[in-house]
């Protein structure tokens, strides 16, 4: 936390002495109420001073920005990518998401976050302006964090850290056949068992430092791990638990409970889809999160082909709360298309874009600064052509912490440059 209060300094010496910033004519979407057409929105500093109708009062020195036929939103928020941690798959110098081992509760996301990573600024050319990014690629591979995407250090970038630490559930497959190993040979328990008897070791014995620490302040040597995990123990922060199948979730959840843990569940890998939508029930009732995404193929040969388009509606439903990730770097910048598609398979578009703002907010806990658009929160918001779901929907100007950002990228060179080639005939 140390460094978003640091970022905090250096945000305010940036917009100190400048003038109040007005939006006028756009239909605002503030995502905690209903849309304002023709209406008003006012900066002042990082944090948004007014949200209203024409009949807003905007302070005589402020800017005018004329937002007719625009529309204003928060800045959308990807709950789970990988921006900033890889650049280029085949490089291995350019991923830098995971430490050796498989238990590093202590290692940060943030710390390896690459400011200058092209996926940036491409990402939030397409309307993303925040993002947790996770580290992955061990079982606990340690914490994510939440960061903003523009910034000169990753300092700058961070807004909450550790958001949750990161736990990838150990398969569940069905013990091997008869006949596969020797008698003496035959291991005592599954080996998921053994991974999650290694969770179960990892929190015990975080929970018995914390008491050492507590009864003899000082006497003891700090111990990055275990400090690590603290306020993981004391509920301050969430487990982020990334699970696939039915058998897994259960476990999960039954694990959490046991140690009193509090959890947010990542629904399946990259790849396949998970099976959330099956337990939505027992995910509602324990107020559990879900964080989904929609382009990803059946984990089951007898699923339809559009599980994962309608398990955000079924989820949604039954009242769980959830949020869209990427799961991603390169292809981040697609987090408004994809989660369109689950409009387009039952969830109601204004529970989309809320899962894309506010509601990914609540579950980052960072809502009290994010999300909507609301005076006192921060002027972190895009100013858009169209409904932000559409395929066609261009970010025309951004703001974070009320900073309007550069909306240049490698994408928008490379359309420069081609666009202005030599064509047959000197046309």
């Amino acid at each position: 936390m140390a460094a978003a209060i640091v970022f905090a300094g250096l945000v305010g010496a940036r917009i100190v002495g400048a003038a109040p910033v007005a939006i006028t004519g756009a239909t605002i979407h503030p995502i905690s109420r209903s849309a304002i057409e023709d209406g008003v929105l006012v900066i002042d500093g990082d944090r948004i001073e007014a949200v209203g109708g024409r009949e807003t009062a905007i302070p005589g020195d402020a800017e005018r920005i004329d937002g007719t036929g625009l529309h204003l939103w928060p800045g959308l928020i990807d709950a789970r990518s990988y921006l900033g941690l890889t650049e280029i798959g085949s490089v291995r110098g350019t991923r830098d998401y995971t430490e050796s081992g498989q238990m590093n509760p202590n290692a940060r996301a943030e710390v390896s976050v690459n400011v200058s990573s092209s996926h940036i600024p491409v990402t939030r050319a397409n309307g993303t302006l925040l993002a947790a990014t996770h580290p992955y690629g061990s079982m606990v591979p340690g914490t994510a964090a939440v960061i903003a995407l523009d910034g000169w250090t990753w300092e700058e970038l961070v807004r909450k850290a550790p958001a949750g630490l990161m736990i990838r559930w150990p398969s569940m497959a069905a013990p091997e056949a008869p006949g596969q190993y020797d008698e003496e040979e035959a291991p005592e328990r599954p080996e998921w068992e053994e991974r999650v008897a290694r969770l179960d070791e990892m929190i015990e014995e975080a929970r018995a430092y914390d008491g050492a620490r507590s009864g003899a302040p000082g006497k003891r040597d700090a111990d990055v791990r275990w400090e690590s995990l603290l306020s993981v123990v004391d509920g301050r922060t969430p487990v982020w638990i990334e699970a696939t199948n039915l058998t897994q979730i259960r476990a999960a959840l039954d694990w959490t409970e046991k140690h009193g843990l509090r959890m947010v569940l990542v629904d399946g890998s990259s790849r396949a889809t998970g099976d959330a939508w099956r337990c939505a029930g027992d995910l509602a009732a324990r107020g559990i999160p879900v964080i989904c995404k929609t382009t990803r193929v059946p984990a089951r040969r007898y699923e339809p082909y559009d599980t994962a388009f309608a398990a955000p509606a079924k989820l949604q439903a039954a009242g769980v709360a959830i949020a869209f990730g990427s799961w991603n770097s390169a292809h981040a910048r697609n987090l408004p298309q994809e989660a369109a598609r689950a409009t387009a398979f039952g969830l109601p578009r204004d529970e989309t874009v809320r899962a894309l703002t506010l509601g990914a907010a609540e579950i980052l806990g960072i809502d009290d600064r994010y999300g909507s658009l609301e005076p006192g929160k921060s002027a972190t918001m895009i100013l858009t052509d169209r409904d932000v779901l559409e395929i066609r929907m261009s970010v025309e100007r951004a703001w974070i912490d009320g900073r309007e950002i550069d909306l240049e990228s490698r994408h928008t060179r490379l359309w420069e440059k081609w666009r202005g080639r030599p064509r047959p005939g000197g046309e």
